[in-house]
């Protein structure tokens, strides 16, 4: 006689706990893809809802820093941007890369705390909280690069002002810095967001460090400004070390060079920041994996 035995139940996923040290699991984060669409969708629409102007202010912030960039640094402390090259457009160049970076770094550098409610009750990649917050914000940034192509047409169209801005043939490697810069403000606010989880006060210093990052970023001045410093040694040598290798430094320089043919590029400085992004992402994924395992204890 034949006993039945009970069939063995097919699941169509399993959750299992992750045993790699590093887990990228591409496959499960593109079954979740309808999911980061939805939050990308609320991170869009949620950012200035209720408010008078709405998405105009991905238009107006990016144009009114520029003025008082302009006016602070170029009219007021004369700092020169180049020969034919407006101001204006200069800082504009600098602040749109700037701002890509800066909105994915704050905006993942908070989340464990953020998301804790559902990050409690509902399962999913938890790493799509902040690929989400980089790829909302990529959104946000071909907004601001519009706004930049518009008054870049405009004043060597419409101007005598540019009359040596000229885009070159490395515009083709846009997407591959766009990218980079992407990777790397995930990479930093992993790390920040996995140690904020246990150390409350980073969440306060985050917004002032990004400040001062800015200012090391050669966002509002040239490199070579920075170099004739150190070599007339007004600066010490390791702060120009420091703003020299920055990694946003260098993809803010690119950019310029790449849309208005000033600027500090090379290609072994490229091959740089990709390295540079790819071990700080490796290192904040590896944090972050860690850390949500045992955060919902600490947070």
């Amino acid at each position: 006689m034949k006993l039945n035995t009970p069939k063995q139940d097919q699941w169509l996923y399993s959750i299992t706990p992750k045993q790699k040290f590093i887990d990228l699991n591409f496959k499960e984060i593109w079954r979740y893809k309808d999911l980061m669409l939805l939050f990308v969708k609320r991170n869009v629409v949620t950012l200035y809802k209720q408010t008078i102007l709405g998405p105009l202010w991905y238009f107006i912030q990016p144009l009114f820093t520029s003025v008082i960039f302009t006016l602070v640094f170029n009219n007021i402390a004369n700092i020169s941007t180049g020969d034919g090259i407006p101001s204006f457009l200069f800082n504009l160049a600098g602040i749109t890369l700037w701002n890509y970076f800066k909105e994915c770094l704050v905006g993942t550098s908070d989340t464990f705390r953020k998301n804790q409610n559902i990050f409690g009750k509902v399962y999913f990649p938890r790493v799509i909280m902040p690929i989400s917050v980089v790829v909302s914000n990529l959104i946000k940034f071909g907004i601001q690069l519009l706004v930049f192509v518009s008054f870049y047409v405009y004043y060597v169209f419409f101007t005598n002002q540019a009359t040596q801005a000229s885009p070159q043939m490395e515009l083709l490697l846009l997407p591959i810095l766009v990218f980079f810069m992407g990777l790397l403000g995930l990479g930093f606010g992993m790390i920040i967001s996995s140690m904020t989880t246990k150390y409350r006060d980073l969440s306060y210093l985050v917004t002032f460090g990004v400040q001062l990052l800015m200012y090391a970023s050669a966002v509002m001045y040239p490199l070579d400004l920075i170099k004739t410093k150190v070599t007339e040694g007004s600066i010490p040598n390791i702060t120009g070390f420091l703003i020299e290798y920055n990694p946003m430094t260098t993809i803010i320089e690119a950019f310029r060079f790449i849309a208005l043919g000033v600027g500090d590029f090379s290609f072994s400085k490229l091959i740089y920041v990709i390295v540079v992004s790819s071990i700080l992402f490796l290192v904040g994924l590896i944090i972050f994996n860690k850390t949500e395992k045992t955060f919902i204890d600490t947070v």
